[in-house]
């Protein structure tokens, strides 16, 4: 038999016979290891123990210290909790389960009735008895004819119209544990027992396939990881997530909702528009310094514009489209790319001109489908601090630069610390030419280098038309999320036509950038909303000044408070009611008013006020004339400080 040699992470190779399994490696290098081993890696990627290798490969043994071991055992969570389900209601068909296993595992269930917190309970019970059990998992290899034949004698008709989803030259495996056997990629862990703690989080109604017009299906969601201490963790970070949750956030501040009447569609109450807009305000402040003129174009638009950049091809779906008059297509713009590249070529322009820089606020439109809908993290009617930057190739180093400058004034001003900083490469359906792909690439990557980030490759996760710079930031959970980023476009410059005059009288075609530092509003709020709980810094709080007067005789000195602190631009709710000082004070507390002014007996003789911060910290109840305090907060709006000194 051939053998095939290995490269472990320590820089040694082994020898193995051909088809020998990842888990043959581990025991190679030693039992203890074998023994430990959770999963591996083969060239970087992420496979089951049960894996043949078939030629020389890089290989790294995944024990439960490696991040990518909890991504394993939540996958076999998964297995062991239909298992359960099976166990407890044999009737019950299996469909399918989750292929994101990052933070908990699903399946659904063709089921006779929901399933009921006692249901829940008793399948947890049964889970505990199958990991006592230790059953190895074991992968098997079938042709689609066994596989269909397999599930078919098993009752799993939904499992049966699975198979029938697998591509032919895509290898058909099943994993068994135990009586139990599912359609299955892996990565698995060795044994059930491996599985250290799990919860049962929730359960939940689904349509097969996601088809509203289907059959109704019943999913059970849980988690699980290596040691119940981690699975406490977990649970205690979900919680704080509950709470930070923007949908219930916003419904407590009164900022935005959503309603069925308008799927996708967000509402934003006055304080939302407040903080709505406070961003835009913001962000457009800053376009004189960095050299952005603001444009707005159509919201609709014949499709032929769609046709020319690609997206019709690759993101009709997507999209909302329209009949005309006369057999016209129309489009609603999902993104405004398309408009600009039109709008740069109306026009002769010259080396002399460029860098031009189109920024555009206005809405966007996409169709999401109704499943993945989620408050305003995901919608179908968004706007995004889009701009579009056209200049002469030798300018794009520069334009990066003044990219990074940008974005790190913004996040500082929004208290956001540490993203992490990614290039996204090539994906597998694109446009333009590989190689300026490739240089594209490089060039990004520099950029975040000289902006003194480390940057990592996202593999095949760009956009069609260039590689993409993505800054991330986690949420409670750790979850990342993108807001700003940078592109550099290799297909629709060309595919418009677009030309430029240059230094030698000739016509060019211009480089092209994409570039958003918040992203989608929409999301954007959501994200930062539970980033800060709501507790927004005192330039962009919608509400910023709770004025508190301990009693109803010193409403008046308070009304004169108020009328000096909007005259300053300060924005300031009077708390008029015959409620006791404390109880104002919690209310004021619960809508994450960032300073209170207590007014009474003494502020009114000496023409002061009282501040309370939100937090509560380094209270120092002193009073403060009313002057030095209005000075003081409209400086915080200017400078907007993330936080007073006090705060």
């Amino acid at each position: 038999m051939s053998e095939i040699q290995i490269r472990l992470p320590d820089g040694n190779t082994l020898a193995v016979p051909k088809g020998s399994t990842v888990l043959d490696v581990a025991g190679k290098i030693g039992k203890g290891l074998a023994k430990a081993a959770f999963a591996g890696r083969v060239d970087g990627h992420l496979v089951d123990l049960r894996t043949p290798l078939e030629s020389d490969a890089a290989i790294e043994i995944v024990t439960k210290r490696d991040p990518e071991a909890g991504e394993v055992i939540r996958h076999s969570a998964e297995h062991v909790m239909a298992d359960a389900v099976k166990r407890l209601f044999p009737n019950a068909q299996v469909d399918v389960g989750r292929t994101d296993h990052s933070e908990k595992f699903q399946y659904d269930f063709l089921m006779d009735h929901p399933f009921t917190p006692e249901d829940l309970e008793d399948i947890e019970k049964e889970m505990w008895k199958i990991l006592a059990e230790k059953s190895e998992f074991v992968r098997e290899v079938m042709s689609r004819g066994e596989a269909e034949a397999f599930f078919a004698a098993r009752g799993e008709e939904l499992k049966v119209s699975r198979v029938g989803d697998i591509p032919d030259d895509q290898e058909i495996t099943i994993f068994r544990h135990g009586e139990f056997a599912d359609l299955c990629r892996g990565p698995h862990v060795q044994r059930a027992d491996q599985i250290g703690a799990f919860n049962i989080i929730d359960s939940a109604g689904a349509y097969w396939r996601g088809d509203e017009s289907q059959v109704k299906l019943q999913r059970i969601y849980g988690t699980a990881f290596a040691t119940e201490k981690e699975l406490q963790d977990h649970l205690a970070r979900l919680e704080e997530a509950k709470r930070r949750d923007h949908r219930r956030v916003g419904a407590e501040l009164q900022l935005y909702f959503t309603d069925s009447i308008a799927p996708g569609s967000p509402f934003y109450l006055p304080k939302g528009m407040i903080l709505y807009n406070g961003l835009v305000d913001f962000v457009r402040s800053l376009y004189p310094k960095y050299g952005f003129t603001e444009v707005m174009t159509p919201q609709l638009f014949r499709t032929e514009i769609f046709k020319t950049s690609g997206h019709y091809e690759l993101f009709r779906d997507d999209m909302f489209m329209l009949e005309g008059d006369e057999d016209e297509e129309l489009g609603v713009k999902p993104m405004n790319c398309p408009g600009h590249c039109h709008l740069f070529s109306t026009q002769k322009h010259s080396y002399r001109e460029l860098p031009i820089r189109y920024a555009e606020f206005s809405r966007l439109h996409r169709n999401e489908r109704s499943g993945t809908l989620t408050g305003l993290s995901r919608v179908r009617s968004m706007a995004q601090d889009d701009a579009h930057i056209f200049c002469e190739p030798e300018q794009v180093g520069a334009e990066l630069d003044s990219f990074f400058d940008l974005t790190k004034e913004i996040y500082r001003a929004l208290g956001l610390e540490d993203p992490e900083i990614a290039v996204s490469t090539r994906p597998e359906e694109f446009s333009g030419d590989t190689t300026d792909w490739d240089v594209a690439g490089k060039r990004l990557a520099d950029a975040v280098e000289r902006a003194g980030y480390e940057c990592s490759i996202k593999p095949g996760e760009a956009a069609f038309y260039g590689p993409k710079i993505e800054c991330d930031f986690r949420d409670v959970m750790g979850r990342a999320w993108t807001l700003a980023t940078l592109q550099v476009d290799v297909s629709m410059p060309g595919r418009f036509g677009l030309r430029y005059v240059g230094r030698d009288d000739k016509l060019h075609q211009p480089a092209m950038l994409h570039r958003a530092i918040l992203g989608s509003l929409e999301r954007f709020i959501a994200l930062y909303t539970e980033m800060t709980g709501g507790n927004f810094p005192f330039w962009l709080a919608p509400v910023q000044v709770a004025l508190l007067p301990i009693t109803d005789r010193h409403l008046a000195y308070a009304g004169r408070v108020q009328a000096a602190l909007e005259g300053a631009g300060i924005r300031v709710f009077l708390d008029t009611r015959s409620e006791k000082l404390g109880y104002k004070i919690r209310e004021a507390e619960i809508q994450k008013v960032p300073l209170m002014l207590v007014v009474g007996d003494q502020e009114e003789a000496d023409g002061t006020v009282t501040p309370r911060y939100r937090r509560g910290s380094k209270q120092s109840n002193e009073a403060v004339a009313l002057d030095q305090m209005v000075e003081a907060l409209v400086a915080d709006v200017r400078e907007r400080r993330v936080s007073r000194p006090e705060d």
